[in-house]
């Protein structure tokens, strides 16, 4: 599986004939290394519809004629605007040819660019074999450790600009909580408030001796247009 980065929260993960799009904000994102136009995605999944995620959405999935998957209520608000939707609530899993996605919670606040009010989310993502986890705008919290309890997490698409979401301090102990093999920091350089150091974060995460059972995570910091593989 190929995971490209596309600017701030954005990613498309590449398994054969199967691209999924996340968090497509790419139109106004002064970091986007594609257009709207340029992505035609299998299926499109959404963390939650702040503006700077909820992006191109609609127009990607009409377009494309890929479905989206979002919680209820910022499906049901997607569904309106003429998209093909999938309505999962936290905890919720559903099913593809390709794979699976789940909903779990993040911690943050959320109400789409329309105003439909809805909770955030994580999402967990199996594609081709491998399992990737998108935490979404989320603090540090807890429970993030419950998403490796059930999933061996490959790759970890974790948040670390601070302001809106946790910084690259705290999300060096979501890195202890979730236990990805691999992670890919995002959600940072965006705009000057979510500027950090994500070399700093690299070193932090690869140097923590509070691992139990394994050595610590790799980090791949990716720029903008950039691939993984997974």
């Amino acid at each position: 599986m190929d995971i490209r980065f596309l600017g701030h929260a954005c990613f498309e993960l590449t398994d054969g004939d199967t691209t999924l799009l996340v968090d497509p904000f790419l139109t106004g994102n002064p970091k986007a290394a594609a257009s709207a136009d340029d992505v035609s995605p299998t299926a499109i999944l959404l963390t939650h519809g702040h503006a700077d995620h909820i992006g191109d959405t609609v127009a990607i999935a009409k377009r494309a004629g890929a479905p989206v998957v979002a919680i209820v209520e910022l499906a049901n608000e997607i569904g309106g605007e003429g998209a093909d939707v999938f309505d999962p609530n936290l905890g919720g899993t559903v099913e593809f040819d390709w794979g699976w996605a789940r909903l779990v919670p993040a911690w943050h606040t959320a109400v789409s660019p329309n105003g439909t009010p809805h909770m955030p989310a994580g999402l967990v993502i199996n594609l081709g074999g491998r399992t990737v986890y998108h935490l979404g705008d989320t603090a540090l919290f807890s429970d993030l450790q419950l998403v490796a309890r059930r999933d061996e997490i490959d790759v970890a698409l974790m948040c670390i600009g601070g302001h809106y979401t946790m910084d690259r301090h705290d999300a060096v102990h979501a890195a202890e909580l979730v236990r990805a093999h691999t992670i890919v920091p995002c959600h940072y350089g965006t705009f000057p408030p979510i500027e950090t150091d994500a070399q700093a974060f690299k070193a932090d995460v690869e140097g923590s001796t509070s691992y139990e059972s394994r050595a610590p995570e790799k980090v791949v910091v990716l720029e903008p247009g950039e691939t993984h593989s997974a």
